[in-house]
């Protein structure tokens, strides 16, 4: 990152102020908003200076605000990086709302460096500052509440124990490769088994159940010795070339240290991958599920069972979202494992009269998060309108009772809103699955998606509280 500077006003943006370009009723309703709260600007400038042991000096770079506005109107919009460039470089209006007026738009490249600063404290501090507005503008009273857990996939492909394998065969070879590129002195000899393995790998996904109960261990066996060879082979020439950088020149041994790295890294994730395939499929154990790894890039990906017939099994994390009645999600969360959902009632009360001052006079969930702790937790707390349906067993005449009140139908009505507002993130904010590597990034990738989503609805809020003009 270099300097970062707040930009100087040209003639060209007076004369687009003269001219009367503006923005539409959603994107000034943001921008007011954001100019309102100058801490939100002030948090991100944090990140993009942190690290940096003289931020005020070099090249001039994104200020915060437009990277803050970049970050939210990409989320909005659902655009890649190239698109969300071209977009603002080519409109006027999307030009003055992300500050960047008649000043050069820098490339794609640069706002994913910027945006890849954001960490996860940053975006929720923002979500929690958008909350608190709408708190303070009279919008939000957090009287009523709904929660629900979805799945946000993470960007890998679906994990076998031979496409595991295959995975860290091609990726040591192809690190090998290049540090034998960059270090042709090298003396250990490096033999190339992707295409062996490919076959292995291909061979097994193509059994059928009758050909699976014969032949798959042979052909895991051989898929096991290749993997194993190509470590040990990859680890020799990363440990011939470390010796070798000090006499490198600055950047060819930056680039070689990175590959030695990368070596190690990778090794040691096929170790578990090699050990986790041989104790499933050589020695038939049930290897339990906190113990498996799923991806050799995403290694924190969990897999998620909840049972749907559609989508048996997914790999991500699951994220509990809250909701208000005015459709702000007041908190979320990206959970480790696959908890149940039940767990997150008690903690999700104490957060709100923590926020609001008070509990919510209606909570409305789906079965899942019913539990006899749970209803204690809600009367405890002050709940005036429990909808929690009862999951299973028979049913206390008082309970039947209660589930089939009006107001309970009416509660559990409310609760389907949720299904929306997820479907909303999915589809219109992209939260379905995440492109970027890495927790942080993946638990900022979701805060991103709220925040934007937050946004929209206040902006909305806003509308509808503006006294209309009365026709002449």
């Amino acid at each position: 990152m270099a300097r970062i500077c707040d930009p100087q006003v040209s003639f060209a943006d007076a004369e687009m102020k003269a001219q009367g370009i503006g923005l539409d009723k959603t994107l000034k309703a943001i921008s007011d908003l954001l100019d309102r709260n100058r801490g939100l600007v002030d948090r991100v400038l944090q990140d993009l200076q942190r690290g940096l042991k003289r931020p005020t000096t070099g090249r001039n770079a994104m200020s915060a605000a437009q990277v803050l506005r970049s970050f939210i109107l990409r989320r909005i919009k659902d655009w890649d990086l190239r698109e969300l460039r071209e977009r603002i470089a080519d409109g006027y209006s999307l030009r003055l709302f992300t500050a960047f007026g008649s000043q050069h738009v820098p490339s794609f490249r640069a706002f994913g460096r910027a945006f890849n600063r954001l960490t996860p404290e940053t975006v929720r501090a923002l979500n929690e500052a958008v909350v608190k507005a709408a708190v303070a503008m009279g919008l939000e009273d957090g009287s009523k509440l709904r929660l629900d857990t979805t799945v946000v996939e993470t960007d890998v492909h679906y994990p076998t124990d031979s496409t595991l394998l295959w995975d860290v065969v091609r990726v040591l070879s192809r690190l090998s490769k290049q540090l034998r590129e960059r270090l042709p002195q090298l003396r250990s000899v490096f033999h190339d088994r992707t295409r062996r393995a490919r076959r292995r790998a291909h061979e097994i996904s193509r059994m059928t159940s009758k050909e699976r109960t014969r032949q798959q261990r042979k052909r895991y066996r051989d898929l096991l010795q290749v993997c194993e060879e190509v470590m040990d082979k990859a680890q020799a020439v990363a440990a011939e070339a470390k010796p070798l950088i000090p006499g490198l020149e600055l950047m060819d041994a930056a680039v070689v240290e990175y590959l030695i790295s990368q070596v190690q890294h990778f090794s040691g994730l096929g170790q578990r991958v090699v050990a986790q395939t041989t104790r499933r499929v050589i020695r038939n154990e049930q290897v339990p599920v906190e113990e498996k790894l799923f991806s050799i890039f995403e290694t924190h990906t969990d897999m998620i069972l909840r049972g749907k017939a559609r989508t048996p099994v997914e790999f991500g994390h699951k994220v509990l979202l809250v909701e208000s009645s005015k459709g702000l999600i007041t908190h979320y969360e990206v959970l480790n494992g696959n908890p149940s959902d039940q767990d997150h009632v008690t903690p999700t009360l104490e957060r709100h009269r923590q926020a609001f001052g008070a509990p919510p006079q209606l909570f409305a969930s789906d079965r899942g998060f019913h539990s006899e702790d749970n209803l204690l937790a809600c009367q405890q707390a002050g709940v005036k309108i429990e909808s929690i349906p009862q999951r299973g067993g028979q049913k206390t005449p008082e309970r039947a009772a209660h589930e089939k009140s009006r107001i309970f139908k009416q509660a559990q009505r409310f609760r389907a809103g949720i299904e929306g507002r997820i479907s909303v993130l999915f589809r219109g904010r992209g939260m379905k699955r995440c492109l970027s590597e890495g927790r942080p990034r993946f638990e900022t990738f979701v805060g991103a998606a709220v925040l934007a989503s937050n946004l929209l609805v206040l902006a909305a809020l806003l509308e509808k509280k503006r006294p209309r003009k009365r026709a002449a």
